[in-house]
């Protein structure tokens, strides 16, 4: 089996192990949500019901991950040469950008309650509290495995550690009105968690728009990179390089490598060596390597379309 079909088959295998995992967090999800609402309305918990808007951004998030997910595993096609797998960033584009809808809406409710304090039912803040701790760690724990190479199933992880912290804070908050009264602790904690769920969405919306705007990996030294293609035997050169990412953990490579006139097979071997220093050492999924004996213009390592376009013009 090629390095590439090794590749594909443990990227399907994770897949559909992770799509089970994100359907079943997401029933556990829907259930408590509706639990979280009647006990907040009943003891009148910015705290509670501000968790329970975040679960139920989590059911729309984990609902939009699981859509994606099953949609990055179709094969690519005449339309879609690259498949589908854009769509986890766009999911977690849109995941992100409703965790800032509901940071600034607890903002808002939480100036609200500032001015004018309602009584909090503490007992049942603590009570919901504690049950909304360990499902969230239940569910968390669900969808963590792949979130360091997936952005799209780190935001759905985010979502769901954002809802750890928020009700761990909720029942700190609950155990101090207890004893004390302090019902402006309610919406106090509910702007500590509003600040969290934004600094979550902003890592997320970052990451997205890098990719969809193909900047380069911020883990790849371009300088290093070039130096390491350049150290292969017969590579005299490299310009017109391109590095880019097709999701978090799939990243793509175009480049002209300069050599000698040689047959084909010999260039064959260069294109295999280097693809194999690429993705050892920076993790290159996809790598489109054009030999050539001269360089088109000297000095262009990252040469434009507008430079390509002036350089047919004048031929």
């Amino acid at each position: 089996m090629t390095l590439h079909n090794q590749t594909h088959t443990h990227f399907y295998d994770l897949t559909q192990q992770t799509v089970r995992r994100l359907a079943l967090s997401l029933i556990i999800t829907l259930v408590f949500v509706f639990i979280e609402i009647a006990a907040g309305v009943f003891s009148n918990s910015l705290a509670l019901l501000t968790d329970a808007a975040h679960n139920f951004t989590d059911v729309l998030a984990l609902a939009l991950s699981w859509w994606a997910l099953r949609l990055t595993s179709q094969p690519p096609n005449q339309k879609k040469t690259y498949g589908y797998h854009r769509a986890g960033i766009l999911a977690a584009l849109a995941n992100s950008t409703t965790l800032v809808v509901i940071a600034l809406g607890i903002f808002y409710e939480a100036y609200h309650r500032f001015i004018n304090p309602p009584e909090v039912q503490a007992d049942v803040l603590i009570g919901v509290g504690v049950l909304a701790v360990i499902i969230n760690v239940v569910t968390a724990l669900l969808v963590r495995r792949g979130a360091e190479h997936d952005l799209n199933i780190r935001s759905a992880f985010l979502h769901l550690m954002g809802d750890v912290f928020s009700t761990v804070g909720a029942v700190i908050a609950g155990v101090i009105i207890r004893y004390t009264d302090w019902n402006w602790l309610d919406p106090f904690v509910s702007i500590l968690i509003g600040l969290l769920i934004l600094w979550s969405a902003w890592t997320i919306v970052r990451e997205s728009l890098d990719i969809l705007m193909e900047s380069t990996p911020t883990d790849i030294d371009l300088d290093a990179m070039i130096q390491d293609i350049s150290s292969v035997d017969g590579v005299r050169g490299v310009h017109d390089l391109h590095v880019w990412s097709i999701t978090r953990s799939m990243r793509t490579l175009s480049a002209h490598l300069v050599t000698d006139n040689m047959d084909i097979s010999e260039g064959a071997s260069i294109q295999t060596k280097v693809n194999e220093v690429l993705f050892h050492r920076y993790k290159v999924n996809h790598a489109t390597l054009q030999l050539e004996c001269d360089e088109c213009m000297p000095n262009m390592r990252y040469c434009t379309f507008e430079e390509s376009t002036h350089s047919h013009e004048k031929n």
